[in-house]
């Protein structure tokens, strides 16, 4: 036993996975035991299924990993139920359980293993063809691996917990709350990205500004949530525009960015930013639901300049589309 202790102390150290400190413990415990098979089981109430996740097999059992059958139908199912942890005559203890006879189980012996918040994970078993008893100090050492493994599987969820807020909390940061669209700091991020893949490739690289004109005349006459619905109707129209690739974002208040990659650079790249700019001004004219009514919008006010990626960095590009938005303001303006 002094030799198991050791091990275990080993295996514990040494483990960052469950799979890491759960072969090792199948194989101790094989030895414990004597019993031909050691396996750890998962349950997906879900589904219904029984799988066994890892397995330690010798001589004439086999139990195969990834093997699945219905929980409702498992012998550890039933020996749960019925308090019956440890059985040597399984025919007797267990005959309608048609697992074990297609087997041939004589010896069988299993405790649940339950997540932190006390929900039945799975089981942690051993089983024979043979008639072996099992020792009391064999069956502590079930329990104690089944502590074990419930601890490996308490700090893998603690992990993955974290990694999913971390996710979020990133994705939070990054986005605009209102449309779902990024915002402006994962917009500066995202330009530097194309702005080196433009560079890279040689080729012009398009930058997009739009301002909702009339928006603030909305939010007077129809309300902040009607506001709202606009915005959220605009940043939908706009990612039907986008080719796959470009970037869309709201930089804030009314206005939105759009950035992609130019033709080559050899080429007209003005052509190309004329193009864009009126498919995208087209793109946020229609009828947008606000609430239970329905407004007509004329279109946003939209500029679009091809630039060279090597010459300006993520805020000269801002400050050129900017200004390419407001010149067709002022040129839309002065037409009415």
């Amino acid at each position: 036993m002094d030799a198991v202790i050791e091990q275990i102390s080993d295996s514990v150290t040494r483990a960052r996975s469950l799979e890491e400190l759960t072969r090792p413990l199948l194989q101790m415990l094989q030895t414990v035991t004597g019993l031909e098979s050691t396996y750890l089981t998962t349950v997906d109430f879900s589904t219904g299924m029984q799988q066994v996740v890892f397995a330690n097999n010798s001589r004439q059992l086999q139990i195969p990993e990834g093997s699945r059958g219905r929980w409702d139908e498992a012998l550890c199912k039933r020996a749960i139920e019925d308090g019956r942890l440890y059985s040597e005559d399984v025919p007797t203890h267990f005959p309608d359980n048609r697992a074990a006879r297609e087997l041939g189980l004589q010896t069988y012996i299993s405790t649940p293993v339950h997540t932190e918040a006390g929900e039945l994970y799975g089981t942690l078993c051993g089983a024979s063809t043979e008639r072996r008893p099992v020792s009391p100090e064999a069956s502590q050492v079930l329990r104690l691996f089944a502590g074990l493994i419930e601890q490996q599987i308490a700090r893998e969820q603690l992990v993955t917990q974290l990694q999913q807020a971390n996710a979020e909390l990133l994705t939070q940061a990054l986005t605009d709350p209102l449309t779902g669209l990024l915002n402006r700091r994962a917009l500066v991020q995202e330009l530097e990205r194309l702005r080196a893949m433009a560079r890279r490739a040689s080729h012009w690289l398009l930058v997009g500004t739009l301002d909702l004109d009339g928006f603030k005349a909305i939010n007077d006459e129809y309300g902040h949530e009607a506001g709202d619905a606009l915005l959220r109707g605009v940043a939908l129209a706009l990612r039907t525009a986008l080719r796959g690739g470009d970037v869309l974002a709201r930089a804030g208040g009314d206005e939105f960015v759009v950035v992609g990659l130019g033709p080559q650079a050899e080429t007209d790249g003005a052509a190309a930013a004329l193009q864009w700019q009126e498919r995208l001004a087209a793109a946020t004219v229609g009828q947008y639901a606000v609430g239970e009514r329905c407004i007509s919008y004329g279109g946003a006010s939209v500029g679009v300049v091809a630039l060279d990626p090597q010459a300006l960095d993520a805020d000269q590009a801002l400050r050129e589309s900017d200004a390419a938005m407001y010149r067709v303001k002022a040129a839309r303006r002065a037409a009415r």
